[in-house]
């Protein structure tokens, strides 16, 4: 028994009901396919248990799912043993954190919608600081620190051998805020620029003057899973962040993401009209 699931954990566990609940079975029934107590099934389908590989492809099979790849994406998930660096942070910080890390490292791509603030991943150290700074209520120098060190740990899934690809649509109004003060503001916006030059990542703002537009109305991140069902959308903000995943809202996320990207500037244009604002400042 786990005191407490990981987000990835967690998923496994709904997903593992949603199979159960789609082939019209109780828990009772299901603990009898697999010859344990309905406790065991309720533990398993809360993620406070885990489940091993031949489990879950016999629950699988009983439930009539036939997407193998979406079984294998299931069992890697949960059979992982991965303890990466965010788990020196577990007990200083909240858990939604350490499961953001934990989901940026195994997704496959992120793509952001920022409104008030530049994405988490291309944040320099100070803005980050000025962000937390604004809590309420306010942080301790300690909580403070704890958390701006991790994110700036964060950046490491876009500055790896083997980075992931990141698609950034901001608005306008992120990049005008000064969170902190000008020279802050120059700094940031000179990152943002730097990291658009990269090949896996692509930056686009939404302009003030857009005529129109209400799809940008709100900051969304969102992870690429191993397989569609598995992306998960987190709605990432100081205090932590909450995480989507029901294959509805995901779909209705995906829209929403590509008609605020097609609203967006090109990528060569976006730089340049970051580079206004930075003479402007």
């Amino acid at each position: 028994m786990r005191r407490e699931a990981t987000a990835r954990q967690t998923r496994v566990a709904t997903e593992l009901r949603r199979l159960r609940e789609a082939a019209d079975l109780n828990a009772r029934q299901a603990a009898a396919l697999l010859g344990v107590s309905p406790a065991q099934i309720t533990h398993i389908e809360s993620g406070l248990a885990g489940v091993s590989e031949k489990r879950l492809r016999r629950l699988a099979s009983h439930y009539s799912c036939t997407d193998d790849e979406f079984i294998d994406a299931l069992v890697t998930m949960a059979t992982d043993r991965t303890h990466g660096w965010w788990e020196e942070y577990r007990g200083l910080l909240p858990a939604s954190f350490l499961d953001l890390s934990e989901l940026e490292h195994h997704c496959r791509y992120q793509a952001n919608v920022a409104v008030l603030f530049v994405p988490g991943l291309l944040q320099t150290e100070e803005y980050a600081r000025a962000v937390f700074s604004n809590r309420i209520p306010e942080l301790s120098a300690d909580e403070l620190e704890l958390r701006v060190q991790h994110r700036v740990a964060r950046r490491v899934v876009i500055e790896r051998v083997a980075p992931i690809s990141l698609e950034a649509v901001i608005h306008e109004a992120a990049l005008r805020i000064r969170v902190s003060d000008r020279a802050a503001s120059r700094v940031q916006l000179t990152r943002v620029l730097e990291l658009s030059e990269a090949d896996h990542i692509s930056v686009r703002v939404i302009p003030l003057d857009l005529d129109g537009f209400s799809r940008g109305g709100s900051s969304m991140t969102y992870l690429g899973g191993p397989v569609t069902r598995l992306d998960t959308v987190i709605r990432d903000a100081p205090h932590g962040a909450a995480l989507v995943d029901s294959e509805a809202q995901l779909a209705e996320c995906r829209t929403r993401f590509l008609k605020v990207e097609a609203a967006s500037l090109e990528p060569e244009r976006s730089r340049d009209f970051i580079h206004t604002l930075l003479k402007e400042l």
